[in-house]
């Protein structure tokens, strides 16, 4: 038992009794979910703090086997996609995946980096927010320990003509060997390398690319099957 001060987000709020709230905390050690009193009332300091994708400092009292709120200092509110039923949709569909892959005491440093990087750009930037996701997948999974085999074939292990992404061999292939996988996804030069960047690229420069429409179909598709198989798990 004791106090503990954390960065964290909001990533799930409740509504508990008449002002009380229960809300889900992602910080750099895992969820936590913590009962905020009287949030809810309209004076209540904890009001900002506990609002769905808030980012701030909490300070939380930890029980026997509950934590408490007691104060919180609000650092991002990400409030253009609070305006915005498109970002806070796709907002929304991101968080639905921190949460399935999060739990509690578990090292989520670099997902919580990778998640508020990414709702800054939903946030900030106008960009095609299909775009968007399919690069915070992929890079999740990779963090996940799911990393796809992106330099050479996932069969032979040469390093030209990788033209098709496999989803059963995880990873790009060469046309010869994508001759024998039929659901082996055939890839643009563009989107071959896209999938190559994604899974090295510096986390503060993941997003600095661009891609045509028809590659980012295709990455869009490689990236939302990619996450479901191994998620084993269909996002709508």
């Amino acid at each position: 038992m004791g106090t503990i001060k954390t960065k964290g987000i909001i990533i799930a709020e409740n509504n508990m009794g008449d002002f009380d709230k229960m809300v889900t905390l992602l910080t750099p050690s895992g969820k936590i979910g913590c009962s905020a009193r009287g949030a809810r009332r309209p004076k209540s300091q904890l009001m900002a703090g506990t609002q769905f994708l808030c980012f701030g400092e909490y300070m939380l009292f930890k029980g026997s086997n509950t934590y408490t709120l007691n104060s919180c200092e609000t650092i991002e509110l990400f409030y253009p996609i609070r305006i915005d039923l498109d970002k806070l949709q796709y907002a929304s569909h991101i968080t639905k995946i921190v949460q399935d892959v999060t739990d509690e005491n578990q090292n989520t440093y670099k997902i919580l980096q990778l998640y508020l990087n990414t709702l800054y750009v939903i946030s900030e930037m106008e960009l095609d927010l299909e775009w968007v996701v399919s690069i915070f997948k992929l890079r999740l999974m990779c963090l996940l320990g799911f990393t796809p085999i992106v330099k050479k074939c996932a069969t032979c292990q040469t390093e030209e003509n990788l033209s098709h992404f496999s989803l059963k061999d995880n990873g790009l292939k060469c046309t010869h060997c994508a001759k024998q996988d039929t659901g082996a996804i055939q890839v643009s030069e563009s989107t071959k390398k896209a999938i190559q960047y994604i899974t090295w690229a510096p986390a503060k420069k993941l997003y600095s690319f661009r891609l045509s429409e028809e590659n980012s179909k295709q990455l869009a598709m490689i990236s939302k099957l990619y996450t479901e198989i191994k998620l084993e798990k269909e996002y709508k």
